[in-house]
């Protein structure tokens, strides 16, 4: 019985309520056959904070088609869903939506805050939910996982208390990145550094003895409050004299010492710098050699303490604009240069962030790098991504850990008096716990095991996928991110965390720019998919870059993507309004050529798509498979089966054929556009699902095939050109003959006279006959012969050769004057005299040529 899809590709109609009855099968959820090998990828969890971005969508779309391809092969493929609490940043947003009512979280408490923050996690967990069905991610929702999940905090704490046991977590006052909005603590790669445009200020501070001043120069004013002394090089000559001397804060009476270290780098500024050891990292370490003291002049919210005299309370930025003003009325500014530096920003808030001592959580990180850089086995995709990973990794700072914030994992620390104890219980009364929370990155980091029951080392889940097969992520995040799960991984469960990691690049716009709010350039995923369809937008995400590389988001290429969907709605249409039975059956031994060529480019499709595949190579993938079904199968292929089909005896085989190959070009595409793939399979199948279909195999080969359809394709590919060339329609019949001195070929055309007959429009066609007045075309085992006259029109080619004549007559006279010209000769150069005899020469023999033609015309 035929099938009639509809005339136009309609992905609504395709992809409404598909993801549904995907669920209704419960065909995501692994784990019912335990006799299949298991394969595992987690999702690298998107933060509560907001919708995903085209990032998510290209990131989670490669996971996917790993995923569905396994679990076509055979495998246990358990896609595991889950989101990240993403401290910082979601408090942010939660402290922005409370503003806006009125509303500060002091206002709340922290029990009543957190149930605001709980609210938007479920608001947003929702519609991210929503993405994901949207972009069609074969999840396993019975499994899905969140970072501040009871029995994640269970290993956060786990993880917490032994390193402090070990001795590799410890609390101390040391230099780290500040967040002034968010008042926490920030790593650092949390810190965004961009070149920003400021000013070195030059500040005279006067010498205690009243002899003269020192002169410093620095970006940050507002500091000097809290500077402990002005510092010169041991060997600088300028100031060996200084070396022991105080100087005046200038603006105040406070006195500080001039020191000499090394760290001073002599061609900067004036060669004398202040030391502000709370306010600087290097600071810091020249105070800890130098014992100075380390006071804070500025508040956690970026505004200044009483150590500042009258700017006490203002912001810091005003302060500096207002003491700037002070010194200049003091004749204490020498001069102010503008001055472009990196500066580093907050990447959760986006304000600049202070460098600031503060009592904080660190992890100690020597024992854990040193432990994983000697046994790691992960492979890296692309490999040059390893050697970026081990290089930061042997340079890696101590982690802070803490973060002044409410929404996380509360850290397992109690304090009474000078007593500190870690453990999860209160230890007893009086005991206080920490007031801060973990950083976010410090519970993803266990995201591989945490969210498969470890620390239990007996969940079914841990013992049968773990360690996971591929982690699928930005290369932008291999250090805050995948760099942890490996030291975490290996620190706790002894196995790296995954065999392999596929890093992907970023999306950026036509111009090749990120993608940012305040450039404007962003795109909605759901916007796309509104557009042209999941699929379409799959297909372009994957199919647009190799691993490791950027890729420009261009809606040219999304169309494109959707043409080829649209493409194989239409190859699809034409097979099913030309099958009488879906269930007939290859005989292999009525088989044409054809037939026998398009089942070995099959099985060849199938091993390089193979190939690809597995070295996660997916834009080569869609090439190969695009090439495929559109040049091969749908060009060639299903125009030659018009003329099979009409043969009773070639019909049915025929059929078989078309299904066959179409059944498989489905299944190859099912992991990359699953919808449509998904609607077409079940149209000419009994199964349930495409998706627990089996993958492919190469199971044709016929070797004679393809050259035996190299020489027919090269026959028809050459006459059409012909036909281009003279501007001859193809439904015009032309006379043929054909030169054969191969009996294999010979014995072919004969054969499949009717599809030469066909694809050529042959008015007649004969065998090494002669025949005058002909055109030659050589193929490799044929030579073409045209008659001229179905070419030609004998009177047009008439006026044409005579038109050609009278320009040719008219140029030659020109250039043989220019020639004959003796001005011409002595002033032209030798360059422009050259080129005009090489032109008469070449006029000459085109108007020899042209007669000799109309010699044949008389």
């Amino acid at each position: 019985m035929k099938k009639e899809l509809e005339s136009k590709y309609d992905f609504r109609k395709v992809e409404e309520n598909r993801y549904n009855t995907w669920l209704n099968l419960d065909l995501f959820r692994a784990g019912k056959d335990k006799s299949r090998q298991p394969f595992t990828v987690v999702i690298p969890p998107p933060n509560v904070t907001g919708k995903l971005h085209l990032g998510h969508a290209w990131d989670t779309t490669i996971q996917d088609i790993i995923i569905r391809r396994k679990r076509m092969q055979g495998y246990d493929a358990l896609y595991l869903p889950g989101m990240d609490h993403a401290g910082i940043a979601t408090q942010a947003k939660v402290d922005e939506r409370l503003r806006e009512q009125g509303i500060s979280r002091y206002d709340l408490g922290r029990e009543k805050y957190l149930e605001h923050a709980w609210g938007w996690k479920e608001e947003y967990a929702s519609i991210i939910r929503q993405q994901w069905a949207k972009l069609g991610l074969s999840l396993d929702y019975s499994r899905e996982r969140f970072t501040l999940d009871d029995d994640l905090n269970k290993a956060v704490n786990k993880v917490f208390i032994t390193l402090y046991n070990k001795g590799w977590i410890y609390r101390g006052n040391r230099i780290i990145n500040w967040d002034p909005e968010a008042k926490t603590a920030l790593s650092n790669i949390e810190v965004e550094h961009i070149e920003t445009k400021g000013k070195l200020y030059y500040f005279n501070y006067p010498l205690v003895d009243g002899n003269g001043f020192m002169t410093v120069a620095t970006t940050r004013p507002e500091t000097m409050f809290a500077d402990q002394a002005l510092m010169v090089h041991p060997d600088d000559n300028r100031y060996q004299s200084f070396i022991g001397k105080h100087v005046y804060i200038p603006g105040t009476e406070i006195q500080i010492p001039i020191i000499a270290d090394d760290y001073v780098d002599r061609s900067f500024g004036s060669g004398v710098v202040k030391v502000t050891p709370a306010h600087d990292p290097n600071d810091y370490e020249v105070a800890i050699r130098h014992h100075l003291n380390m006071p804070l002049c500025m508040n956690d919210d970026g505004t200044m303490n009483e150590m500042a005299f009258e700017f006490n309370g203002m912001d810091r930025f005003e302060c500096r604009k207002l003491l700037v003003e002070k010194l200049k009325n003091l004749g204490l500014v020498q001069k102010i240069e503008e001055h472009i530096h990196m500066v580093g920003y907050s990447e959760r808030t986006g304000v600049m962030v202070e460098p600031r001592l503060s009592l904080q959580w660190f992890v100690k990180m020597d024992g854990l790098t040193k432990q994983l850089l000697e046994n790691n086995q992960v492979e890296f995709v692309p490999e040059r991504f390893k050697k970026t990973f081990e290089n930061w990794m042997n340079n890696i700072q101590d982690w802070c850990i803490s973060r002044q914030l409410w929404w996380g994992h509360r850290i397992p620390a109690w304090f009474k008096g000078d007593e500190v104890k870690v453990q999860v219980e209160c230890p007893g009364e009086g005991w206080v716990q920490d007031e801060d929370v973990l950083d976010t990155w410090f519970s993803s980091a266990l995201w591989p095991f945490s969210t498969l029951g470890w620390p239990n080392e007996e969940h079914p889940d841990f013992k049968r996928y773990y360690p996971t097969d591929v982690l699928v992520t930005g290369y932008d995040i291999i250090f805050f991110w995948v760099s942890r799960m490996m030291f975490q991984g290996y620190e706790f469960t002894h196995k790296d965390p995954f065999k392999t990691v596929l890093l992907h690049g970023l999306i950026r716009d036509k111009e090749g720019r990120k993608m940012s709010k305040s450039l404007g350039n962003g795109v909605d995923p759901m916007d796309v998919i509104d557009t042209y369809g999941a699929d379409a937008l799959r297909y372009f995400v994957v199919s647009n870059s190799a691993p490791g590389m950027d890729t420009r988001y261009e809606i040219e290429k999304v169309e494109y993507s959707w043409n080829f969907i649209n493409k194989l709605w239409n190859i699809s249409r034409f097979v099913f309004m030309n099958i009488d039975d879906y269930n007939v059956e290859i005989d292999e031994e009525k088989l044409t050529i054809f037939d026998q060529w398009i089942l070995t480019r099959l099985s060849e499709t199938i091993e390089t798509v193979d190939n690809f595949y597995d070295r996660y190579e997916f834009n080569e993938a869609s090439q190969t498979m695009t090439s495929f079904i559109w040049d091969e199968f749908a060009n060639w292929y299903l125009e030659i089966s018009k003329v099979s089909l009409q043969n009773e005896s070639l019909r049915k085989n025929t059929q078989a054929v078309l299904l066959y190959v179409l059944k498989d070009i489905m299944k190859l595409l099912h992991p990359f556009i699953p919808f449509v793939t998904e609607k077409l399979f079940l149209e000419i199948s009994d199964e349930p699902s495409i998706m627990i279909s089996e993958w492919p195999k190469k199971k044709y080969k016929f070797h004679d095939s393809k050259q035996l359809f190299k020489t027919f394709e090269d026959v028809v590919t050459k006459i059409r050109n012909l036909r281009n060339e003279y501007q001859v329609a193809l439904s015009k019949p032309l006379d043929i003959v054909l030169d054969i001195d191969n009996n294999d070929v010979l014995n072919f055309v004969k054969k499949y006279e009717i599809y030469f007959m066909k694809f050529l429009n042959a008015k007649t066609f004969k065998i090494n006959e002669y025949i005058e007045n002909a055109i030659l075309i050589t193929t490799s085992f044929i030579n073409l012969h045209i008659l001229k006259s179905d070419l030609i029109d004998p009177k047009a080619e008439l006026e044409a050769l005579l038109k050609q004549k009278d320009t040719l007559e008219k140029e030659i006279i020109r250039s043989k004057n220019m020639l004959e010209n003796e001005k011409f000769l002595q002033k032209a150069p030798k360059e422009k005299v050259l080129e005009e005899r090489t032109k008469y020469d070449q006029y000459l023999k085109q108007y020899e040529e042209i007669v000799k033609r109309l010699e044949k015309h008389v």
